[in-house]
């Protein structure tokens, strides 16, 4: 083995190493025959809309954040607390649950996360606190919009509802959601006792080089915005939206900063992750995972179906990962039965809280808390997301019932 290779399988963390044999073993699965070629290809079209979406969206969240858009932003909320952390508290948390909304959990995941570590250490912050906010709120704020999970975009697509619609249904689960994660996250990181300090220093603003700087970080929020107008009026071409907007950042930076633009901006790994997925769940339906799903989702229709749904939705979720809790639950949810679906969907994106690999959005905040160097503690996260995954899926799944 040459050094060149060592150094590159050294550089290669376990997350990549799980995407990389995800998608070999979905790659086996239609070679082999273990799942036929029609379904193999219909399961690639079905989620064909999902990858334009996700990868524009992260390639236009990525350029924002070259463009110190998402930067000059969290230096402002830090501004405007003026070192009262309960304002800061507030002020982040609003702009984690806008940005996961909005601009999908794993936007939060991947570009909010390092944000915030960053500006840690320029206002004396905590750092722990700030990045909790982010790993919760990834996960617990993406209910509203189709946009904010893959989930929900197939949730969305199954129960026939557009983006107005689907947060018609949902914004009383993901209210009750996010009051139960600012709870705990003032209780278990953000009150006096937890964050060690009465007050922080307001750091000083972002300062944007020059013109071009400045057009950059003009232009590139300006397509964020465009994207979040397009929401509520485009209903399943929401993948072509998110291009439109990507295609404006990556024109702005050919102009005016070419250098930032390269093959790494696209997620592949990511996107090869959710491929995989797409590839091995349908086959180990067709060799049991079926049976043992409707054992565990059920498929009652009434109040106590949806909560066992919800719960086996996060149970499995944090044994084996959201993504394929909810696609293998999904398959066995009776088509009429809409809340029984919706209360899964709350399951899968409210409860991946408790284990490290629980979601990917968990995965990748994590694994920026340690390029940071900053060392989460196993034992309390685990015993902390439990106690908010009770809580905020037993209020959830009671909000979508009571609002049905």
């Amino acid at each position: 083995m040459t050094s060149e290779l060592r150094r590159l399988l050294a550089k290669t963390s376990v997350l990549s190493w799980i995407r990389i044999g995800l998608l070999t073993a979905g790659l086996l699965c239609v070679l082999t025959g273990l799942l036929p070629t029609g379904e193999a290809a219909a399961s690639m079209r079905r989620i064909g809309p999902l990858l334009l979406f996700l990868g524009s969206v992260i390639v236009l969240a990525t350029l924002a954040r070259q463009a110190l858009v998402f930067d000059v932003i969290a230096t402002w909320l830090a501004i405007v607390g003026r070192g009262n952390y309960f304002a800061l508290f507030l002020l982040c948390v609003g702009f984690a649950t806008v940005t996961t909304v909005v601009l999908n959990l794993d936007t939060t995941a991947v570009l909010l996360t390092p944000v915030f570590l960053a500006l840690a250490p320029k206002a004396k912050i905590t750092a722990l606190p700030l990045a909790m906010t982010t790993v919760w709120l990834a996960n617990t704020a993406s209910l509203l919009l189709p946009v904010s999970n893959l989930t929900n975009l197939l949730a969305a697509n199954r129960v026939a509802l557009a983006a107005p619609q689907f947060a018609a249904r949902m914004w009383a689960p993901q209210l009750a959601s996010l009051v139960a994660t600012m709870l705990f996250l003032w209780l278990c990181y953000w009150r006096r006792g937890q964050r060690g300090e009465d007050r922080y220093m307001p750091p000083p603003p972002v300062r944007l080089a020059g013109p071009r700087e400045r057009a950059l970080c003009w232009i590139t929020g300006a397509a964020c915005l465009l994207f979040i107008a397009a929401i509520p009026l485009i209903h399943d071409q929401i993948g072509y939206a998110a291009a439109a907007a990507a295609l404006v950042a990556v024109i702005a930076f050919a102009f005016l900063d070419r250098e930032k633009l390269h093959p790494r901006l696209i997620p592949w790994q990511l996107l090869s992750f959710v491929s995989g997925l797409f590839l091995v769940v349908p086959t180990l339906s067709r060799y049991g995972l079926g049976t043992v799903m409707t054992a565990l989702v059920g498929v009652d229709g009434s109040v106590l179906g949806a909560f066992r749904a919800a719960a086996a939705g996060a149970g499995l979720s944090n044994v084996v990962n959201n993504l394929p809790a909810y696609t293998a639950g999904e398959a066995v949810v009776p088509p009429v039965n809409h809340d029984q679906l919706l209360a899964l969907l709350i399951g899968t994106n409210v409860g991946p809280i408790v284990t490290p690999w629980a979601s990917l959005a968990t995965l990748l905040c994590l694994e920026s808390c340690r390029h940071h160097g900053l060392r989460v503690p196993m034992g309390r996260f685990v015993r902390n997301g439990l106690g908010l995954a009770v809580v905020a899926l037993a209020t959830s799944v009671a909000a979508l019932w009571l609002t049905r």
